[in-house]
């Protein structure tokens, strides 16, 4: 008698999919590094390109068909170009070109990626800290990452401060860890008397400034260095705002949520969007897997599950909170608007 074959109920569709996610994210990232999209803004041919960048005529040919496997460009009769998104955020040298955050979003995710079972079976090596060097590091993020901010980020920040029924009587904000400033100089901007301080670490502010000369926000926009921990953070704001920046407080946000607090106006608004893990901790899933090799590597674990921050605004004596979950380009995020209590005489 012959053996049966097992009964399968399940695709392997998923499975092989996860196998070749690494080559979706090389040719995405080979484009980038080839400049290869600041050459399809019309339809061109693979000779063409490969002329232009200096290189291997068949294998820039395979690359193209390779981003036109993957949605990134299109091919018609044998000539390329840039899809809706590579045209919007992959074309070097607009003010909306990601390709520098998605090459920094690379190398933190595949930091120790090709050794993730030795991570595993040996744990993490000792490495000590250089913060001298991840301050330099972070500042040059934020000097790429301001293209990322105005590449939606700033305009969808903007919208949710509009709705806020407090609005059109803020006068002074604060964008705390605002790295670029994008935010504080969007938000000032929709604002008719609103003025701004972006607070981050010393490089970073510097990077700020920067940012505020270029869209002449100086007389309304100010950057200050300082580490919003152990350094004030200034007062009597109305608005204040975070977005994705907490993490670095995750194990001390208890005496941080009551300097934000302190700082702010009788009620006056924080406003704080960020990660907020859900199904213990492992969802979703953009939110967590890109950290997954510096964690393994040894780094501190700096997701905030949902409800972390809310808690926290609860304890640092917030009289509303409110919260709801909306979609990002990184995955959803959580968003915790905390109220501070009025004073008496506003009624």
């Amino acid at each position: 008698m012959i053996k049966p074959l097992p009964e399968v109920t399940e695709s392997l569709r998923e499975l092989y999919a996860h196998v070749y996610g690494p080559v979706r994210a090389k040719l995405l990232m080979t484009g980038i590094e080839l400049g290869v999209f600041g050459q399809l803004a019309s339809p061109t041919s693979a000779s063409n390109v490969a002329q232009k960048l200096d290189t291997h005529p068949g294998n820039t040919e395979i690359l193209l068909d390779g981003l036109a496997s993957i949605d990134l460009i299109t091919k018609r009769e044998g000539l390329y170009r840039n899809g809706d998104v590579a045209q919007a955020f992959l074309v070097d040298g607009t003010e909306t070109y990601v390709g520098g955050v998605l090459q920094f979003m690379d190398a933190i995710s595949s930091f120790g990626v090709e050794h993730m079972a030795d991570l595993v079976r040996q744990g993490p090596p000792e490495q000590p800290s250089d913060e001298a060097l991840a301050e330099e590091t972070w500042a040059n993020y934020a000097r790429i990452g301001a293209n990322g901010q105005r590449a939606g980020s700033a305009q969808r920040g903007v919208k949710l401060i509009k709705e806020l029924p407090e609005f059109p009587h803020f006068r002074k904000m604060l964008d705390l860890g605002g790295g670029a400033g994008m935010f504080a100089i969007a938000m000032v901007s929709a604002h008719p008397k609103m003025s701004g301080i972006v607070f981050d670490r010393p490089m970073i502010a510097e990077v700020a400034r920067e940012l505020i000369a270029e869209y002449g926000a100086g007389d309304r926009v100010k950057a200050i260095g300082g580490n919003y921990m152990s350094d004030p953070i200034g007062k009597d704001y109305d608005l204040i705002w975070s977005s994705a920046t907490l993490n670095f407080a995750k194990y001390d946000i208890d005496p941080l949520m009551r300097k934000i607090h302190a700082a702010l106006r009788p009620g006056g608004v924080f406003v704080s969007m960020h990660d907020g893990l859900t199904h213990e901790g492992t969802k979703p899933m953009e939110m967590f897997i890109g950290m997954v090799p510096l964690s393994l590597s040894g780094g501190p674990r700096m997701s905030f599950e949902q409800g972390f921050l809310a808690d926290a605004m609860q304890r640092a004596g917030f009289e509303s909170i409110q919260s709801r979950t909306l979609e990002s380009p990184w995955g959803n995020m959580d968003l915790d608007i905390a109220r501070k209590r009025k004073s008496p005489l506003d009624g």
